[in-house]
């Protein structure tokens, strides 16, 4: 996908239908004619360009660095968020974003993988590859939101844990299975949204909750594509066909049953309108809480535990 040709047709409608939109609330009116036909072809036109995806494109869409993150997500539908930093042993990992808010006039607390928007912010928050750190503080943040009994919403959008040596000393594996194991334990309601890429146990540390959505354009999977086309393929020209082996589009996993819905993305991506996408993510959240805090702990429990068992299928050889 051509994603410079998309941002300039986007940019230029927008123009249009702005100036047009200034005229007509100036008093204006005979342009309000225009301007609906305008706003009728600006979304026929920017749906055409995301209709018939592959899901290598969906990649580069989950990929994209305009796509919304955790921390415009937490800005749009949290009130008085308060970010707490550290882990209590060793450090702040920048590269999770973690705290407390409200939502609808209710405390939560919100985790998330944050990439950074510029050059400069990627680089301090590691383009989201979280290290120990950041899953010790999202696991601290976890049991804090047991004890005074918040729901837990968190936001996934890593390529994966990180993979350097420090993080391998730190006991990166670890991190990431207490994560992963007090996630599933947790005596509260629990919601994990996928919105951007769901790279292996770097996402699943953060996502073995009540319920999990993914946006439409998100992808979930046990490796990248590269990692994947490298290994079976020994060519980095199979990455299309290896997005495709590896059944992690939405459509895919809630057909599998890994996931529990599919959350719509305006106008067929999010970073052609955030706030519109933000205010789908808020009712998904808000209509899933109500339904999960009517619900006994431990049947959550249970719910929870049996959802994530009957994943996958083996068989036990006899030979």
């Amino acid at each position: 996908m051509d994603f410079k040709k998309v941002d300039k047709v986007v940019k230029e409608f927008k123009e249009k239908i702005n100036k047009l939109r200034e005229q007509f609330y100036a008093g204006k009116r005979e342009v309000e004619g225009e301007l609906r036909k305008l706003q009728k072809e600006y979304r026929n036109k920017v749906k055409e360009f995301f209709t018939n995806l592959t899901p290598w494109d969906r990649v580069q869409i989950a990929r994209y660095p305009q796509r919304p993150h955790t921390k415009d997500y937490i800005e749009f539908i949290f009130e008085n968020f308060h970010e707490l930093h550290g882990d209590r042993f060793c450090g702040d990992d920048p590269s999770i974003i973690a705290g407390i808010g409200y939502f609808y006039g209710k405390p939560v607390a919100v985790i998330g993988h944050e990439k950074g928007k510029d050059t400069k912010e990627r680089m301090k928050r590691n383009f989201g590859m979280t290290t120990p750190e950041g899953y010790k503080k999202a696991n601290r943040i976890m049991k804090l939101a047991e004890k005074f009994g918040l729901p837990v919403i968190t936001f996934v959008d890593t390529p994966g844990a990180f993979p350097g040596v420090e993080a391998e000393e730190h006991n990166q594996s670890k991190a990431i299975a207490d994560s992963i194991y007090t996630m599933a334990y947790l005596k509260v309601p629990t919601i994990s949204i996928i919105i951007g890429e769901g790279g292996s146990g770097g996402a699943l540390a953060l996502a073995v909750a009540d319920k999990v959505y993914m946006l439409e354009n998100s992808v979930y999977s046990v490796i990248s594509p590269e990692g994947c086309a490298a290994i079976l393929w020994k060519d980095q020209k199979a990455v299309e066909q290896a997005a495709e082996a590896l059944k992690l589009t939405a459509r895919d996993l809630l057909e599998l049953e890994i996931i529990d819905g599919i959350i719509p993305e305006p106008y067929g991506a999010a970073h052609i309108e955030p706030e519109s996408t933000a205010r789908i993510i808020k009712f998904c959240l808000k209509k899933s809480l109500n339904e999960l805090t009517k619900k006994p702990i431990d049947t959550l429990l249970k719910e929870r535990f049996k959802k994530f068992t009957k994943m996958g299928v083996f068989e036990t050889s006899t030979a």
